[in-house]
């Protein structure tokens, strides 16, 4: 078997300073290490402030300032919550996607649960997460936080579980067999096989997955339960607050300010990921390209650094796989096949009868709280439905028609990723919610620009999905097979045709899954909207979604929310689930 260039799980050391005289070095390391320093004393300060905030006295309804003077605070605690949801996100994904992809029998259950609940809306979590959250810590701001956290965790977690169960499911086979033949641990075989190998899958998802933080975010800090108005101080809610009152210049300010933290992730976080997770790339042959960034350049310099990752981080990591290594062994040797196997089928039985009662307590619950629709309210239920299929499908398509071809042509030429990504990433973590009041006040003008508009933010809500999955795939391509369409003198169809696409397509399913139930959860948005003092909706599900929960009418807002479960599970088991099917064997990278 030819040897693999796919990266390990231990990290490479930092970059080598570069050689300048001593003394323009130790002050460039000095001046580093006190900016690193500042940095960590301010993290560490801010965590501390939050806390105390958080583990308070519940406030009253909060008045949201419009002093541009608090933006930078407000920005500090969306950040903040993001951050978390961010973090809880990916450790829920890297579970959910390694049981999916390693049991067959999970997978049966798990791969359609995903499906039911990306596909439900953020504000179809509301009540059940808030008045949970407000019931665990009736007396601490702690509840009505923590129930903005995880209904932003709501709108980021579907999109990363989804990334990595199909890049587990893509894993070559020749892989799996030298995993077998060295007799990796569960825990080798995750942290030197499968998460190396999802990783550029995994921060290109992540990006959107954040992006998607702050899509909802309006909706996460300023949301309306019936009678009870629940807010809390944020970018979101001062964006939102601003659009309600139609203070134009509070919304401009409240825009840049975004604008603003966005552009700083960029640099200072994505950015530097992204450049680092190109050498777990799957290839025979070394890649040509490399690529910088003056962030990773100057904490190379940095000693605190250079000192913490070579004591604690990189002993710690070796100390972590061999433990896992050493106490798979011995539980190899200890327990018999036998029992192992029967203590498993028991834990199944167990998690299966957990799952039934809680399914039956559910419909029960359901039935009862459904019983109050009449036929008429179903059948305009449907007719919702059909118009925000229609403009989520019209959405998907136009996103595909460029996206496809600018993904490609950036992932495949890195002269022009050098340009074009910075932009590409700082767009598509701005927002569309956020320009949306901007674009209100230009298409409510026109005849049907509600209409527009609405197509619109779904088409900005949705299209990043599609073209981050492209970028990644097209960037993953083994560069020795294109030096072999290169040496073959491919035409350019042929290079489309029989390189390109194939390549690409378990990303491509993957980013057109998650874009269409991205383009269902925006329509909550782009069909309802809070708008100068005035409410500003046109027909569909999103539009009836939003309006049962400004009301309280649960019935409805249950009754919307199945239906639209319905409709984008039947989607994905008749067409999205058959195409990962097809990406999985027919179109799995192996040698």
């Amino acid at each position: 078997m030819p040897e693999l260039t796919l990266s390990t799980a231990q990290a490479t050391p930092l970059p080598p300073t570069v050689k300048r005289p001593a003394g323009s070095r130790w002050s460039w390391a000095f001046l580093i290490d006190i900016a690193v320093f500042l940095f960590v004393f301010a993290a560490i300060f801010g965590i501390y402030a939050i806390g105390r905030a958080w583990l308070g006295p519940v406030l009253p309804q909060a008045q949201i300032s419009q002093n541009p003077r608090v933006l930078p605070l407000y920005a500090f605690y969306s950040l903040m919550r993001i951050s978390i949801a961010y973090a809880l996100s990916l450790v829920f994904a890297l579970l959910y996607g390694y049981v999916a992809a390693s049991s067959h029998r999970a997978e049966i259950i798990m791969v359609p649960l995903l499906d039911i609940l990306q596909s439900i809306p953020v504000l179809s979590f509301l009540p059940g997460v808030m008045l949970a959250m407000v019931a665990l810590f009736p007396h601490r701001q702690l509840g009505v936080e923590l129930g903005s956290i995880l209904l932003i965790f709501t709108g980021q977690v579907w999109n990363i579980a989804f990334s990595f169960y199909s890049s587990l499911k893509t894993v070559p086979r020749e892989l799996h067999e030298a995993a077998k033949i060295f007799r990796f641990s569960r825990w080798q075989r995750f942290a030197e096989l499968d998460l190396p190998f999802s990783t550029i899958g995994l921060v290109w998802n992540s990006m959107m997955s954040v992006a998607g933080g702050w899509f909802f975010l309006m909706a996460c800090e300023m949301f309306v339960l019936g009678s009870r108005d629940f807010r809390l101080p944020g970018l979101g809610s001062f964006l939102q607050t601003a659009a309600s009152n139609g203070n134009t210049r509070a919304l401009l300010w409240g825009v840049g300010t975004m604008i603003a933290v966005i552009v700083l992730l960029d640099q200072l976080v994505w950015r530097p990921i992204i450049i680092w997770a190109d050498k777990f790339k799957f290839e025979q042959v070394e890649s040509s390209s490399t690529t910088h960034t003056t962030v990773l350049h100057l904490l190379g310099r940095a000693t605190i650094i250079v000192r913490l990752y070579r004591v604690v981080f990189r002993p710690f990591f070796n100390w972590l796989t061999l433990t896992f290594t050493l106490g798979a062994r011995r539980a190899a040797e200890t327990f018999a096949a036998p029992k192992q196997h029967h203590l498993r089928r028991w834990i199944g039985y167990l998690a299966a009868s957990g799952v039934l009662i809680g399914l039956g307590f559910a419909v029960f619950h359901a039935v009862r709280e459904l019983s109050d629709l009449h036929h008429e309210d179903y059948i305009e239920l449907l007719q919702s439905a059909s118009l925000t299929f229609l403009r989520v499908n019209s959405a998907l398509i136009l996103g595909a028609l460029w996206t496809v071809p600018v993904g490609v042509a950036i992932g495949s030429n890195p002269r022009l990723a050098r340009i074009a990504l910075p932009f590409v990433q700082v767009a598509a973590s701005i927002p569309a919610t956020a320009l949306f009041p901007i674009i209100l006040l230009f298409l409510l003008r026109l005849r049907g620009g509600l209409e527009i508009a609405a197509m619109l933010l779904m088409l900005l809500g949705t299209q990043w999905y599609i073209l981050f999955n492209v970028i990644a795939g097209a960037m993953a391509i083994p560069t020795d097979l294109k030096e072999a369409a290169q040496i073959f003198h491919f035409s350019s169809w042929d290079r489309w045709r029989h390189l390109i696409l194939p390549g690409i397509f378990p990303y491509l399913v993957t980013g057109m899954v998650t874009a269409s139930g991205g383009a269902w959860n925006a329509s909550i948005v782009a069909e309802y909207f809070h708008f100068q003092g005035r409410i500003v909706s046109t027909a569909g599900l999103g539009s009836t979604i939003s309006s049962a929960s400004d009301a309280g009418r649960f019935d409805v807002l249950l009754a919307s929310t199945l239906v639209m479960a319905t409709i984008v599970v039947l989607i994905n088991r008749l067409l999205w689930r058959r195409l990962y099917r097809l990406a999985s064997s027919r179109f799995k990278l192996e040698t």
